[in-house]
C-alpha cells in the first residue's frame, strides 16, 4: 500500500458500532492509545471492520489540529494526543510539526507559519 498520508497507525478494531448510515470504529493502537474512526456502513462491511480485525488508520498531516495548553476534557474531538513538539521545520508558507505523545506516539501536522508564530 502506498499513500501520501504521513500518519499511519496500525492497530486492531477494539469495537465496531453499526449505525444506519455510518459506523463508529474504535481502533486500539500501540501504547494504549485509541483512534475513533467514522466510516460509512457500506465501507465497514466491505472492509470487514469487526472486532479483532487488523487495520491501519490513515490521517493526513493537513487534517491535524494543533493546540497549546489544551485540556482533553474540554475538547470535542475524540482523537486527542497530548505531547511535546519534537520537530518543527518551517517552509515558505507552512510548517511541518511533529508532536510526540507521552506514550511515544508521533503525529505529524502541517500548519501555517502564522499559526506556529501565534501558538
Amino acid at each position: 500500500m502506498q499513500t501520501s498520508a504521513r500518519n499511519q497507525f496500525s492497530g486492531v478494531v477494539a469495537q465496531a458500532t453499526a449505525g444506519a448510515v455510518n459506523d463508529e470504529i474504535i481502533i486500539a493502537i500501540n501504547g494504549g492509545q485509541q483512534i475513533v474512526a467514522t466510516v460509512t456502513h457500506d465501507s465497514a462491511a466491505r472492509l470487514g471492520l469487526k472486532t479483532g480485525a487488523k487495520v491501519v488508520a490513515l490521517v493526513k498531516a493537513t487534517s491535524v489540529i494543533v493546540m497549546v495548553d489544551a485540556d482533553a476534557t474540554k475538547v470535542s474531538a475524540r482523537n486527542f494526543v497530548q505531547g511535546k513538539v519534537t520537530n518543527l521545520t518551517k517552509g515558505a508558507v507552512n510548517a511541518d510539526v511533529t508532536i510526540t505523545g507521552d506514550n511515544g506516539m508521533a503525529v505529524a501536522a502541517i500548519i501555517t507559519n502564522a499559526s506556529v508564530d501565534r501558538l
